[in-house]
């Protein structure tokens, strides 16, 4: 992928009176409700200028209605947003001149090919038909499409229309990027090529709001990371600060005997004072440590137990311990409420 061409630079905000706005977001109570479930609880945000900011949670969590939100795109039932300082309830349009929005699922019209997709959508964004013309080539080459810039979206693999709809929402130069799970379904090698891309956009002067409920992705890309479950955030902090909230590092454990699990887990309680998270999908349990050589107490308690150890490891926390750590459950689990419907509560 080649760099972005100054035409397609994002908007210098030094041509507008948002120059001097540190902030490209700030959100104070931000609540929305779907009947009596409030999909997003009173969330307070604060994304810098040339920032990535994450924010991470399971399907549910609220983390789509909030972007939604901010984008213009669903009214805001309480608390207030502005972006770059322009209050997004009350100047709604000069709001949408300053985002771009990338959803979970392809805007594109299948019918029509790559260069026609970019095309329309410059038309629509305003430009005349030759500028929207030569935006469409330049995106198309950015985002290594030329090739196949005259095939029907239909033929497209999920990784190529995923990387159209982003070049879609960068037509009009926005100095904010909104980008709703941008990887969901890819392949590992589609997904390193999208996180490559938004490396670049940052680099390049763009602002990227980023929902995911990929560990890995919040850890690679982020500055910053807000945890949203259940529509509340319940934690911000860098990748760092985030893990070393939960520790300095961690003991993980495997039982010879699976039974014991629950024996273990009483030991590691009584020697380290506190409460060890169970991790039923490798059969053990994962336990914070302020100190690293804490395991070893660890381990002498559970041999005279008599409780084998099948596997023992000390390192540093991942996110996977963090999130499991603040809401006890991972973020494979979806916390969507039954009677509503997917769209009101991603």
């Amino acid at each position: 992928m080649t760099a972005l061409p100054s035409s397609l630079a994002p908007t210098a905000l030094a041509d507008t009176d948002l120059a001097g706005t540190d902030l490209a977001v700030t959100a104070t109570g931000l609540v929305k409700t779907f009947g009596s479930h409030r999909a997003v609880d009173g969330v307070d945000l604060e994304v810098r200028r040339g920032e990535v900011f994450g924010v991470l949670g399971p399907n549910g969590a609220g983390k789509t209605t909030m972007i939604r939100m901010l984008a213009t795109l669903l009214p805001i039932d309480g608390g207030t947003a502005s972006v770059f300082g322009v209050d997004v309830r009350e100047q709604p349009h000069m709001v949408r001149q300053l985002v771009g929005v990338t959803g979970q699922y392809a805007s594109v019209d299948e019918n029509l090919t790559g260069r026609e997709n970019l095309w329309l959508f410059g038309r629509l964004q305003g430009l005349r038909s030759a500028r929207a013309r030569a935006t469409a080539d330049d995106l198309l080459e950015r985002f290594g499409l030329t090739e196949a810039a005259d095939r029907q979206i239909s033929t497209f693999s999920g990784g190529m229309r995923r990387r159209l709809d982003l070049a879609a929402s960068l037509i009009s130069r926005p100095p904010l990027i909104f980008l709703d799970e941008p990887t969901t379904g890819l392949d590992p090698r589609t997904r390193g090529q999208m996180w490559d891309t938004i490396r670049d956009l940052v680099r390049e002067g763009s602002t990227v709001l980023l929902t995911t409920q990929y560990l890995d992705e919040a850890d690679q890309l982020a500055d910053r990371i807000a945890v949203i479950d259940r529509g509340l955030k319940v934690a911000e902090g860098t990748p760092d600060e985030l893990k070393t909230s939960v520790g300095s590092s961690s003991l993980q454990l495997r039982m010879s005997n699976e039974a014991d699990t629950a024996a273990a887990l009483e030991v590691v309680r009584r020697v380290l004072g506190e409460e060890p998270v169970l991790t039923p999908e490798h059969g053990g349990l994962n336990a914070s440590l302020s100190d690293a050589n804490q395991a070893a107490d660890v381990l002498i308690a559970l041999r005279q137990s008599g409780l084998s150890i099948a596997a023992a490891t000390v390192q540093k926390p991942t996110l996977d311990e963090v999130f499991l750590a603040i809401t006890g459950h991972g973020t494979d689990e979806d916390t969507t409420t039954p009677d509503l419907t997917p769209e009101a509560t991603r």
